[in-house]
């Protein structure tokens, strides 16, 4: 029996350490803070006990003694625990205290160490902890105490003498006291600060002043938790050197629906073009227990509807070869394109990705016997034309699409984003069952006319469709959007 302790690092997923990762495909159990990475747990086993015991500084809070009770429980029952923490579990995670809870309980401890927002988050916003010439030394300081109590464990006169820069956690609702304490100790109300909210997620920003009036720039802009407070003269790089959050999304935030497994691709798009990506998979693909018929070359057409059927008819296939015999066609480009990555070149591919426009593109080709590969429950447009010209029309099932339960940090999230984006009428579907329909602020993207009717099925009226029905055309119609609402 083991539990692993481990950093899950500042926020941005492509700062987990391998390790992590490792860990969390195996674990058994996970415990995970909601200052975790979006995606941090896509890799978890299926089977796999996820459990929020997250806490937010002025937010409801999961107490210290429940996360430490389900630790010795799923410790004490043999299984693999994964204890996920934002940033490093030794570095104001409270890990120390858990590692001693449970050695002394008998229970095996491993840590694996984060990258910690008080050097991440100041390094996104372009602010070296140290630099020579302006800072040798660096100390981190918890910012949760209060400078005018009592008692404290900050000695805040050697603090405000320490050489070097302060990097203060867990601060930003104490900002006038700390800057106070800090001038009455000798720092100068000149010294710059930069108040870093949200450190290496896409919506990441930076409020900058002195020690005069940090906080109540920081009042103005209205800065939240989790923050990360830099002290010292490296705090004025930032203008000179802030790199992150550029790009024509920068501060928006685009909920994807996508199935897990699908998600990444499309959530990497979107991060590199600036935007906060909130992973909220309302559905999943389930395989279905399928063959490919013997006698596939005595078939005129292959159908393809989609890319999950693509792809899941070539896991059936294993060689392009045996696809040989009948022409191929794939209902629209992200079809096209997930054939052609197997070597696969298409036949007919219409521009448009709905059935309506295979009919028509089939319409000069003489047909006497069909393969249709789809999912198990599709719309019967296609076998029912193609049926009414004379063919013989056989369906191949080949997944099903299930429906995804979101946990709550994804949900409310995605509650507070700008933009909603589907892919597929089933996303609509599984996504206002598990999360509710998209607000009414929130602007609501359509990869094509399908997705589009599902939306209006359910009372939704898309803001935004993509001309071009695939994931690439969607991100265009998205940035014509927001390039368009600029403008206005």
């Amino acid at each position: 029996m083991t539990v692993h302790l481990v950093g899950a690092g500042p926020g941005d997923a492509g700062l987990m350490t391998a390790r992590a990762l490792e860990l969390i495909a195996r674990a058994d159990v996970i415990l995970y803070d909601r200052l975790i990475p979006d995606g941090a747990l896509d890799g978890a086993r299926a089977d796999a006990l996820l459990l929020d015991v997250g806490k937010v500084g002025g937010g409801t809070q999961v107490p210290q003694e429940a996360t430490n009770a389900l630790l010795l429980e799923h410790g004490r029952a043999g299984h693999e625990v994964v204890r996920l923490k934002g940033g490093d579990p030794f570095v104001f995670g409270r890990g120390g205290e858990e590692a001693q809870l449970l050695v002394a309980a008998g229970i095996d401890v491993t840590v694996v160490p984060g990258v910690t927002a008080g050097v991440a988050a100041p390094a996104y916003a372009g602010i070296p902890v140290t630099q020579r010439g302006m800072a040798a030394a660096v100390a981190f300081v918890t910012g949760h105490e209060d400078p005018g109590k009592e008692e404290t464990q900050v000695d805040w006169p050697a603090l405000a003498a320490f050489p070097g820069t302060l990097v203060f956690y867990m601060g930003v609702r104490k900002l006038d006291r700390i800057a106070e304490q800090l001038v009455l100790g000798g720092r100068s109300a000149s010294e710059p600060v930069a108040v870093v909210q949200r450190g290496t997620f896409a919506d990441q920003r930076t409020v900058s002043g002195t020690l005069a009036d940090i906080a109540d720039r920081a009042v103005e802009a209205g800065v939240r938790a989790p923050a990360i407070t830099v002290v010292g003269a490296v705090a004025g790089l930032h203008q000179e050197l802030a790199w992150f959050a550029r790009g024509p999304l920068a501060g928006r935030s685009v909920v994807v629906t996508r199935a897990r497994a699908q998600v990444s691709a499309l959530a990497a798009r979107l991060r590199g073009l600036g935007a906060h990506v909130v992973e909220a998979p309302a559905i999943r693909i389930e395989p279905l227990d399928a063959a490919l018929p013997s006698d596939l070359a005595s078939y005129d057409l292959l159908c393809v509807t989609s890319p999950n059927g693509a792809r899941r008819l070539l896991e059936l296939a294993r060689d392009a070869r045996a696809l040989a015999g009948p022409a191929i066609a794939a209902i629209g480009p992200g079809t096209a394109d997930a054939l052609r990555a197997a070597g696969i070149e298409p036949d007919v591919v219409p521009q448009r990705a709905v059935a309506e426009s295979l009919v028509e593109a089939l319409a000069d080709l003489p047909l006497k016997r069909v393969l249709i590969a789809r999912a198990e429950q599709a719309r019967e447009v296609l076998p029912e034309a193609l049926r009414a010209r004379g063919a013989a029309v056989e369906i191949l099932p080949l997944y099903r699409t299930v429906a995804e339960p979101l946990a709550a940090p994804a949900r409310d999230a995605a509650s507070a984003a700008d933009y909603v984006t589907f892919t597929s009428a089933s996303a609509v579907r599984f996504y206002i069952e598990a999360a509710g329909a998209p607000a009414a602020r929130q602007r609501v993207v359509s990869i094509g006319p399908i997705t589009s009717d599902a939306l209006r099925a359910h009372g939704l009226v898309p803001h935004v469709e993509a001309i071009q029905h695939t994931p690439d055309g969607l991100v265009a119609a998205l940035l014509a959007d927001v390039s368009a609402r600029r403008r206005c």
